[in-house]
């Protein structure tokens, strides 16, 4: 891989409002991409299932700072042991919809961390990006970012707002390098009134089936992988596997989150 040598910026920098320069990298050996690739297959959304509750602007909704975790600590340790797993030092990271925490392993360092949110302030505290920019993914889904110059984009316990996914999963192709990878992380919890219609009247099974289409629907991703992690009771034994216990599960009535990943890559899948 040969790319442009990157900005360093200070360990001390605070993340500024602003996209880096772009990078312009190649991929020796790479398969050469489809003239189609990146191209938008089908709609995988009705009308009906787009639609929200709270029809207000989602710039409004998230005007002020939400300094919280939105999922339990069983879903951060099993999201940032992903990571771990699938990311590599000195890559080019793109954390999609992000907030004031990207998870990711702290012993890995990478080339740069750019962030995308709504709300600046949340951004801001968040420690690990060396840029970030405002943009409202439902009312335009273009990314002011160069294509092909990032290794990797995380979505985490956001993508059930987005009202026009298979615009904005053909702009994440369009900016992964040949071989980036996409993961998308989630549970059960949500905005209710701020997530699209087919998330809501869905199931866990029937949420992770849309966002594998979101994958699908765009062509030249790799077939997606799935991670599920349900939680157990932490006493174990009769209780966790009673049928009590199952249901419980079923309706997302646990003692801690699911963990959900849905996982692709731009044209294929490095060895």
């Amino acid at each position: 891989m040969l790319c442009a040598p990157p900005l360093t910026p200070s360990p001390s920098a605070r993340p500024r409002r602003l996209s880096p320069p772009p990078l312009r990298c190649s991929s020796a050996g790479a398969p050469p991409p489809s003239p189609s690739a990146g191209s938008i297959r089908r709609q995988v959304l009705p009308p009906e299932g787009r639609a929200k509750l709270d029809a207000r602007p989602d710039r409004d909704f998230y005007s002020y700072p939400r300094l919280v975790k939105h999922v339990d600590d069983g879903f951060l340790a099993a999201l940032t042991d992903l990571y771990r797993e699938r990311l590599r030092p000195e890559w080019d990271v793109l954390d999609l919809m992000s907030s004031w925490v990207s998870h990711l392993p702290p012993e890995l360092r990478f080339r740069r961390v750019v962030g995308h949110g709504l709300n600046a302030q949340e951004l801001a505290k968040n420690t690990r990006l060396d840029y970030f920019f405002i943009k409202d993914l439902n009312k335009e889904q273009q990314l002011e970012l160069e294509s092909s110059s990032f290794d990797a984009v995380l979505c985490t316990v956001s993508v059930q707002y987005l009202q026009s996914p298979e615009k904005v999963f053909a702009e994440i192709f369009r900016v992964l390098k040949p071989g980036g990878v996409c993961i998308v992380s989630f549970s059960n919890r949500m905005f209710y009134e701020k997530a699209v219609g087919a998330w809501r009247e869905g199931t866990a099974y029937s949420r992770v089936q849309l966002v594998t289409q979101y994958f699908q629907c765009v062509e030249g991703f790799t077939q997606p992988e799935v991670v599920r992690k349900l939680p157990s009771d932490a006493g174990g034994g009769k209780a966790a596997s009673s049928p009590l216990a199952a249901v419980m599960r079923l309706f997302g009535i646990a003692n801690s989150d699911p963990f959900y990943a849905v996982i692709s890559y731009r044209n294929f899948k490095p060895m």
